[in-house]
């Protein structure tokens, strides 16, 4: 099936390079908000705790009731919204983010909050999927995943900077005051947006049914899984890096957040090199992630009992696994054919589902007594058994190819 374009909108004149790239900063720009509003709440746990008078552990159900708004919103949005205009639909994706996180910031109880994040957490995938879809339509071809990864850095750069100033200023002030920067950051968006997003005319525009033929596709399902339990990896070995490095490594408390702000460094330079490799070979891109990943962590867990070593491997583990992002993203909008918009949201369900599922594993082993070192072995197990996933994807193809031929 091919995708519909209509026919009434004439062809836009070609984006200038300066155009270009002020359209991806300005995407970049609504990643930023959407990474520090989404991992700023892991910081804040006590206080937003404290203020509503709930246990710790009810306050953490903040931000699985954000995690459950990017499960759900990433595919709904992308199969109702096929036929809105890129432009208008991103405009109003980061309206609704916008809104959600000053609810938040307004939330008189514990319902109302939960209700907020959940609000906000809805536009979370379908943004990222539709900006990787305009990010590659601007760049062209050769250049399309370098571009995905200058749209998604935004989300790195906020773990580097948003995360660390909106947590010390949540911790300071208030714990509203972070949402607060977050909805005046997504204010900003939808003013780049408005601002330096090209009318995108000339991209093609589906229906609902078409997006949901994604569903229907295998290779879809293949590379989903990839993220699942290849970047569960990752997660199973970041979610409980603090107190691995304080209680194995013996690094001081106080150099925990130098900890973090490299693993946000080594995110940015993940994501560059993640999209630079991509333009070569998606298939290679990913392979090469995989694989770096389960190494890393494995290095991870024979040296962690030296802080300096550790802190290296941080870097080197931020670095390869973000470098897989681009190279995901990417595949899926290749094996989607005519329904892109959904396939490269669902990217961003996948990874949340890693996120859970990395973090419970790792707990997991924990609590079988096996130590904090153990997350990284399950993490690099989870990065092999996704290269297991890719070589069936691969051969499914291939067999497919055959039947065919």
């Amino acid at each position: 099936m091919t995708a519909v374009v209509d026919s009434r909108v004439q062809p836009e004149p070609p984006v200038s390079p300066r155009a270009r790239r002020g359209a991806i900063l300005a995407l970049a720009i609504g990643g930023f908000g959407i990474g520090t509003t989404e991992f700023v709440a892991m910081g804040l746990l006590p206080n937003i705790a404290h203020g509503l008078h709930v246990t710790e552990p009810e306050a953490g159900h903040v931000i699985s009731a954000y995690a459950l708004g990017v499960v759900v919103g990433a595919p709904v949005i992308a199969a109702l919204t096929a036929r809105a205009s890129r432009r208008t639909l991103l405009i109003a994706l980061m309206i609704a983010f916008t809104i959600g996180n000053a609810a938040t910031v307004f939330a008189p109880g514990y319902t109302a909050l939960m209700v907020s994040r959940f609000i906000a957490g809805l536009p979370h995938g379908a943004y990222f999927g539709v900006a990787a879809l305009v990010a590659a339509h601007l760049a062209g071809p050769g250049e399309r995943a370098k571009a995905v990864g200058q749209t998604m850095l935004g989300l790195s750069v906020a773990n580097v900077i948003g995360v660390p100033v909106a947590t010390w200023l949540g911790n300071t002030v208030g714990w509203r005051s972070a949402f607060a920067v977050v909805a005046v950051i997504g204010a900003i968006t939808i003013a780049a947006l408005l601002r330096f997003l090209p009318g995108l005319t000339d991209m093609k525009i589906t229906n609902p049914l078409t997006e949901l033929g994604a569903l229907r596709r295998v290779q879809v399902w293949f590379t989903l899984l990839i993220g699942i339990v290849g970047f569960g990896g990752m997660f199973a070995f970041y979610t409980y890096i603090s107190t691995t490095l304080t209680s194995v490594s013996g690094l001081p408390e106080a150099l925990v957040p130098l900890a973090l702000s490299l693993y946000g460094i080594g995110m940015v330079t993940g994501n560059v090199l993640g999209g630079w490799m991509a333009d070569r070979s998606v298939v290679r891109a990913i392979t090469i992630g995989l694989v770096l990943v389960a190494v890393m962590l494995v290095i991870f867990a024979a040296v962690s009992r030296n802080p300096w070593a550790a802190l290296v491997l941080v870097f080197a583990v931020g670095v390869a696994g973000t470098s897989l992002v681009p190279a995901l993203q990417t595949r899926l909008m290749d094996v989607a054919d005519d329904a892109q918009t959904l396939a490269a949201a669902l990217n961003h369900s996948a990874l949340n589902i890693a996120n859970a599922g990395g973090a419970w594993l790792g707990g997991l082993v924990i609590t079988a007594g096996y130590g904090y070192r153990a997350p990284s072995l399950v993490g690099a197990a989870l990065a092999a058994a996704g290269l297991g996933v890719l070589a069936l994807s691969l051969l499914y193809a291939r067999f497919r190819t055959v039947d065919t031929a």
